[in-house]
């Protein structure tokens, strides 16, 4: 079952997820119990049968074990349901959807959501589905929440969920996630210092693939929350914005700072202008939740010390492959950084200014936009 989410500021956790063959993962561990229980022949059938396949699964361990299981598979043919069936189209099954009960109220469960939504663009299929016992509402309602839809029961009584991309909700960034909306009208930059960019957004090299990719960046949820000082944010609900690692590590900041990434806002709040403090400490804690870098003694100073606060909710949709250099030096040279009296962050990218950063940054334009 997935998580509830409390607050627990800056307590990103360990481990990581990586893809691992059934037949090097002890289907004995007591992590599995629940699905032995739900699923007969869970053990004996179907774990024994994807070994033989040589088939994979998305798993989260962490020095305490096992903590997430997550088994997916692409098929065309119809859905059982009670009462009839639904028509066959190309499509991600996900077998197999399983949290450990230490994760509940923390964000790996968003995490690993994430990651088949991830594989479903990635697939370029029209829908991906998950079934699910009415008993598990905590998944239930994360399913919900990111776009999912009940289309009915299957023979077993378990809920069918179901996304298409032919009807996309963009009204909601968690119900269109990790599609950007087509008809955006303009983009942006955060730029945000390393030291805080290497925790929100975990960087080594840019990879290539979502199979390299799989790293404590999802498994810390793919909700991210910036504190920034800015008086006045121009991002709005639904706009990309590009999220730029500033490095600030000595000489070389025209080919070290880059484009890492690229996320859709959600929602952004003023906590303080001018001085002036518009919510309550208690309430800004609430506000950013468990989902910032920052301690809550961190926040007690911003709060107490920064003339501005400004909170920035948005969903990591994207990253860039490896070789995509989308440094300084590219941007600048392509009339995409320096605008005279106008600060970066302050810039609004056209949809085609924004086209020619994803193109540079390895990215399937169409396929990012949800068209």
């Amino acid at each position: 079952m997935l998580p509830t989410e409390n607050w627990k500021g800056g307590d990103y956790m360990g481990g990581r997820f990586e893809y691992k063959y059934f037949r090097d993962i002890d289907v004995a561990d007591p992590f599995f119990d629940s699905l032995k229980q739900d699923y007969e022949g869970f053990e004996t059938e179907w774990f024994p049968k994807c070994a033989r396949e040589g088939r994979q699964a998305l798993v989260f361990s962490d020095e305490h074990g096992l903590g997430a299981f997550v088994a997916m598979k692409q098929e065309n043919e119809p859905i059982l349901l009670k009462n009839g069936e639904y028509p066959a189209v190309p499509r991600l099954k996900v077998c197999t959807l399983l949290l450990a009960e230490r994760f509940r109220g923390q964000r790996l469960g968003e995490g690993a959501i994430g990651l088949v939504l991830w594989k479903w663009q990635e697939l370029k299929l029209d829908e991906v589905y998950v079934t699910v016992y009415p008993s598990h509402a905590d998944l239930i309602s994360q399913l919900r929440k990111f776009g999912f839809i009940a289309i009915g029961c299957n023979p077993n009584g378990e809920i069918v969920f179901i996304r298409s991309r032919k009807s996309i909700d963009f009204c909601d960034p968690y119900k269109s996630f990790p599609f950007v909306n087509p008809k955006f009208e303009k983009g942006g930059y955060l730029i945000v210092e390393d030291n805080f960019h290497d925790t929100l957004f975990p960087y080594s090299e840019l990879r290539n693939t979502l199979q390299e990719q799989l790293d404590r960046d999802v498994a810390n949820g793919i909700t991210k929350v910036y504190v920034g000082k800015q008086h006045q944010a121009h991002y709005r609900k639904g706009e990309p914005v590009f999220i730029y690692r500033k490095y600030t590590g000595g000489p070389g900041k025209r080919y070290r700072s880059c484009i890492t990434s690229y996320c859709v806002i959600d929602d952004v709040i003023a906590i303080k202008r001018c001085g002036r403090c518009l919510y309550s400490f208690e309430e800004f804690c609430r506000i950013v939740g468990n989902k910032s870098v920052f301690s809550r003694d961190d926040l007690w100073r911003r709060y107490h010390e920064d003339f501005n606060v400004t909170v920035i909710k948005m969903l990591y949709c994207g990253y860039f492959g490896a070789g995509k250099n989308v440094n300084l030096d590219w941007l600048d040279r392509n009339d995409l950084w320096s605008t005279e009296g106008v600060y970066p962050a302050n810039l609004r990218l056209t949809p085609k200014q924004c086209a020619a950063v994803w193109q540079a940054g390895g990215i399937d334009v169409y396929n990012a936009v949800g068209r």
